[in-house]
């Protein structure tokens, strides 16, 4: 074999070789990252807070009872429609009746007291007037001695003439609050409603409300007329609610339906108000917030449980992106490519010179990404509204949470394939 040959064969493994290289150099070269991609586009935006609670009356008396006593007679049983001043029961009189009688007794005796001691006093007042006159007219016949005793005779019967009102008004007072005791073994209905709550039967004691309010209750008149949810809301949602606020009323009791309903009234305290400590920093704070049903069925009762959406916001034909596809890195960052920080993750300690800035990985025509800067407004349930930053059919980085969470600018991407949803067979 000549030389010529030999350097001719060389060349070719070396041209293969070289070309081998090429191939793998180029095949190693960067991955695209499959991830999903959407266009920006202009959707209708409601913006909602959620929260549970348990459907009540607005107006509600639970009635007790103002003196101890075996409950002689139940008038009413629990889902009756009762009106203002309605016979409901009776505690047994007996008791309340004897000192009735016991207080007017004594007034009658106070009375007669008086009259006594009226008497007394006129009498005095004459004797004395009798004696002045005569020792006036023959100072002889009556002497200082007598005079004086007549005059302090007067004054004595009429201090009790005076004591003995005293006894009769007290007397008189003893028999109001004699008949008010007796009054209150008679328990009547103190506003129009319905009975939803009956807990006690006839043969019971019933005992004084000041002792135990809870253990006092006799019943729970409603009036079923107005209903409302009662629903807690986080701190962090509850600057979004406004009284007037429409919502959307689920109760469990009807799960086929739902009811519309208004926000009448939210509190000012926290539900856990003087109960929470220092120490309970980690403790969730949520606020009552109260939501008039407008059209609650007949057949509601106290204590549904029910879940309210409460709409704070709304935007028709707003610029859109995904949630998930809102992300958070580090101004400073930007031009090191580091990678993006999702939303709802735990924030950076601040530095001097450092700020974190909300943003989307923009796709570009080369199937590079980027990251760009928007600034967001209302959060539907799905999409945040964009205010700037995007235009309408831009691409963007949609998903996955992981994908966007690892990509850095001047990443390549592909549109991932889409996943088979069908139930296999």
């Amino acid at each position: 074999m000549t030389n010529a040959v030999k350097f001719g064969i060389a060349g070719v493994v070396v041209a293969s070789l070289a070309g081998l290289g090429y191939m793998g150099v180029k095949r190693s070269g960067p991955k695209a990252t499959e991830v999903r991609i959407e266009a920006v586009e202009s959707r209708d935006l409601v913006s909602s807070v959620t929260a549970s609670g348990k459907i009540q009356p607005r107006t509600k008396v639970d009635v007790s009872a103002d003196v101890t006593g075996r409950i002689v007679r139940l008038a009413v049983k629990e889902g009756d429609i009762v009106k203002r001043g309605q016979f409901l029961l009776q505690i047994d009189p007996e008791q309340p009746t004897a000192q009735v009688q016991r207080s007017e007794a004594a007034l009658a005796s106070a009375k007669a007291q008086e009259a006594q001691s009226r008497a007394n006093s006129i009498q005095a007042a004459r004797n004395y007037e009798r004696l002045l006159q005569i020792k006036t007219a023959t100072p002889n016949l009556v002497s200082a001695e007598q005079l004086e005793q007549a005059k302090t005779q007067q004054e004595v019967n009429a201090a009790l003439l005076e004591a003995a009102r005293f006894a009769v008004a007290q007397a008189e007072a003893n028999v109001r609050d004699a008949r008010q005791a007796l009054n209150r073994t008679t328990i009547v209905a103190p506003m129009d409603g319905k009975i939803t709550r009956l807990r006690v039967q006839e043969g019971e004691t019933a005992i004084m409300g000041t002792l135990n309010r809870d253990a006092a209750t006799l019943l729970t008149i409603a009036d079923m007329s107005v209903l409302e949810t009662k629903v807690k809301v986080d701190e962090t949602d509850v600057a979004r609610v406004k009284v007037g606020d429409s919502a959307v009323v689920q109760i469990d009791a009807f799960s086929d339906t739902t009811f519309v309903g208004r926000v009448v009234e939210i509190s000012l305290s926290s539900t856990a108000g003087a109960t929470t400590t220092a120490t309970a920093t980690d403790q969730a704070v949520d606020f009552e917030v109260k939501i008039e049903l407008l059209n609650p069925p007949a057949e509601t009762r106290p204590d549904f449980s029910a879940t309210a959406k409460i709409v704070t916001d709304t935007r028709t034909k707003a610029l859109s992106i995904p949630i998930i596809a809102l992300t958070v890195r580090e101004d400073s960052a930007l031009a090191s490519g580091d990678t993006a920080l999702p939303i709802g993750r735990n924030e950076p300690a601040k530095q001097i010179g450092r700020t974190d800035v909300e943003g989307v990985f923009v796709v570009g025509t080369d199937n590079k990404v980027t990251f760009r800067p928007v600034k967001v407004g209302i959060a539907g349930e799905r999409h945040f509204e964009v205010l700037s930053g995007l235009q309408a059919g831009e691409n963007i980085v949609a998903g996955t949470y992981q994908a966007i969470r690892d990509l850095k600018d001047g990443a390549l991407v592909k549109t991932a394939a889409p996943t088979d949803t069908k139930p296999k067979s």
